[in-house]
């Protein structure tokens, strides 16, 4: 199957579910692959915003058991080849895959796709990934493939000549999407810029501030996939961002649990996500503020 791969440490899901929602607005059958799940493992694999079926996990476990306990793999491991069966079995059109942990060493990066999309570069799990941004996003920029183009959302000048570098040995063309696309507050709505000149007009159903960083990488692969034979209108693009929620059950992404007292969920995994979700709270109206705040914590990362 066809597929965009999208790595990044923050934004990675949320970009990969308004790709899925674009791609669905325009008529395309669209598996969506993402992780970690929040309240039932099936969000993780989906076609056209409907999640896999509780048997076809169970058969897919029965069929392979044996296999599955002669080489160990891990659960994710597993998780990655039931996904690209199920889009295989089903054909979809285009899948968007967003990788696990990293890009270089990961699962999913068995694939060749049409485009290769990296959202944002900070510190996580460094342990696995180095304690460098530099390092980080080295591991990110291996699912830079050979002749596949490659679009980074944000231009971070800390890093940018990594992803450069990498695209430049693969022979891949780079783009830099904050560098032609930009987002501006109009009221309610924001309209895309397109090399400065107004281009789409959209409202976002992901509130979060932190979204003006993702979907000009997103618009930017739309623009890619238009290039390689993929028909997506202006308005599949418009309707996929301002419904993205709807099309794919993204769930945890600034979502609105009640009105009367207004209860937000969000979640981050890193200091930069969470600095992200108390921006956002902070620029929220209210008298009295509560949280329930939950971590996780792993004794191998760095204090911050």
């Amino acid at each position: 199957f066809k597929s965009i791969h999208v790595a990044g440490t923050n934004g990675k899901g949320s970009s990969s579910h308004m790709l899925a929602a674009i791609f669905q607005s325009a008529g395309y059958k669209t598996g969506l692959y993402t992780s970690p799940h929040l309240k039932e493992f099936t969000e993780r694999i989906k076609i056209d915003g409907i999640e896999i079926k509780k048997a076809a996990v169970v058969n897919f476990v029965n069929q392979l058991q044996g296999l599955m306990e002669e080489i160990r793999p891990s659960f994710f491991e597993v998780t990655v080849a039931m996904a690209f069966q199920y889009f295989a079995d089903e054909e979809v059109d285009i899948a968007i895959i967003e990788v696990g942990l990293g890009g270089r060493l990961d699962s999913t990066n068995v694939i060749t796709p049409e485009l290769s999309l990296i959202t944002n570069i900070s510190f996580d799990h460094q342990n696995l990934l180095g304690d460098s941004l530099e390092l980080i996003a080295g591991e990110k920029a291996g699912i830079i493939k050979r002749g596949i183009p490659v679009i980074i959302s944000e231009r971070q000048t800390s890093v940018q000549n990594v992803f450069i570098a990498k695209a430049n040995h693969e022979n891949s063309d780079i783009s830099f999407a904050s560098d032609h696309i930009q987002l501006r507050k109009e009221s309610e709505e924001f309209v895309a810029l397109k090399d400065g000149k107004p281009w789409l007009k959209l409202n976002p159903q992901l509130k979060g501030n932190y979204q003006q960083k993702n979907i000009p990488g997103v618009l930017a692969a739309v623009l890619q996939m238009r290039n390689v034979g993929f028909e997506i209108s202006d308005e599949a693009a418009q309707k996929g961002i301002s419904e993205v929620v709807t099309l794919t059950g993204l769930k945890g992404r600034w979502q609105r649990l009640g009105e009367n007292p207004l209860t937000i969920c969000d979640t981050g995994h890193n200091p930069d996500g969470i600095r992200e979700v108390v921006e956002q709270i902070r620029s929220t109206p209210h008298n009295h503020l509560y949280f329930v705040f939950g971590v996780v914590g792993c004794p191998t990362h760095r204090k911050v």
